[in-house]
């Protein structure tokens, strides 16, 4: 059975993509290859735009190519098609638990054990930042999905 994880952010242009193609990179490198990574965004302000450019040169400096992406809004229909959705900070999981309802039967869970912060106000060193922070996360996630 192959299983759906779905990252979301608020744009799904910085924080979301970085942690899709980092997740799907970790996963690839541990041969775990019965998790499907997609992203996508509370808001639909940038459907259809590629990740940030400082989010995809940070994610390049590292060895990473987020030049596929595209955002999307989450659609809480796809509840039932996801095994696990991770939101990137506390405002994400309220928002997804609220549009999935009380019957919700997947698990919405933080990325990470603390809020990632939002780049995109910032420099670019703060992308570097929420890359450190998503990867060492994501270690965490493929140790949990190996099982």
């Amino acid at each position: 059975m192959v299983r759906h994880v779905e990252v979301v952010c608020t744009g799904n242009i910085c924080r979301s993509p970085i942690g899709e193609v980092v997740l799907r990179a970790k996963l690839a490198h541990a041969g775990i290859d019965d998790v499907v990574v997609t992203s996508s965004g509370t808001s639909g302000w940038h459907i259809g735009d590629p990740m940030d450019y400082r989010a995809a040169a940070a994610l390049a400096r590292r060895g990473y190519d987020g030049s596929a992406h595209r955002a999307q809004e989450f659609r809480s229909s796809w509840f039932p098609e996801r095994h696990l959705v991770l939101a990137m900070d506390s405002g994400h999981l309220s928002a997804l638990l609220r549009r999935g309802g009380s019957d919700l039967a997947v698990p919405v869970e933080l990325f990470d054990d603390s809020d990632v912060p939002d780049p995109y106000y910032g420099d670019d060193a703060g992308f570097d930042d929420v890359l450190d922070q998503i990867e060492k996360a994501a270690d965490r996630w493929v140790d949990r999905l190996s099982g």
